[in-house]
């Protein structure tokens, strides 16, 4: 019998809806999760930092939730601003439709745009990617998934990572800044760092 995994495109346990508490210093807000998908029970930890402590995404920007997961960067980044319009993006597709099925619940989903990754177009370019990458899906999976995101990024666009230290997140970040993509380490706390990606330099 095969392991399920939160980056499987298409969950096959059993559907189990719950309903997650999301408190933050400036807001609090319940969506729905349901198994098969990542920390289906409790914002995770490292999500929660990225959450408290990166810069707010500015109005009028266009930001990437990359693995979206049932939908708690999307939607605080959406409630925290009246204008800026948010891709979220994730193989999984009962994560989709979570998240979908939040942004519409809070009053937001006018401006999340949910799809897979074939669905954004190529044409499309980030002021802010926030994510809480798929580390599990191996490393040559993870550098892939990022150079291709991170290569829309505009130019004076950034991207907030957050990475448990015991997973790889310094050499990560060093990757990163040989790959191109200036890197430095913006958050360290329990147990987790917040990178700070910069453009790739034409």
């Amino acid at each position: 019998m095969g392991t399920a995994h939160y980056f499987d495109q298409d969950p096959t346990v059993a559907s189990e809806p719950s309903q997650v508490e999301i408190n933050l210093s400036d807001l609090s807000v319940t969506l729905t999760s349901d198994r098969g998908v990542f920390s289906s029970d409790r914002l995770d930890p490292g999500t929660k930092l990225l959450l408290s402590e990166t810069p707010r995404v500015s109005d009028d920007a266009v930001a990437l939730d990359l693995g979206c997961g049932w939908g708690p960067i999307a939607c605080v980044t959406a409630l925290r601003t009246a204008t800026t319009r948010v891709w979220a993006v994730d193989t999984n597709t009962r994560a989709r439709a979570l998240t979908e099925l939040n942004a519409e619940a809070i009053g937001v989903g006018d401006r999340i745009t949910v799809a897979s990754p074939a669905e954004v177009p190529k044409s499309v370019r980030f002021d802010r990617i926030l994510s809480n990458p798929p580390i599990r899906i191996g490393k040559q999976a993870l550098h892939q998934l990022l150079e291709t995101w991170l290569s829309r990024l505009n130019r004076d666009g950034r991207a907030h990572l957050v990475v448990q230290k015991h997973l790889g997140s310094d050499s990560l970040s060093r990757w990163l800044t040989d790959q191109g993509f200036p890197t430095i380490r913006l958050v360290s706390r329990s147990g987790y760092r917040i990178l700070e990606v910069n453009p790739r330099e034409d």
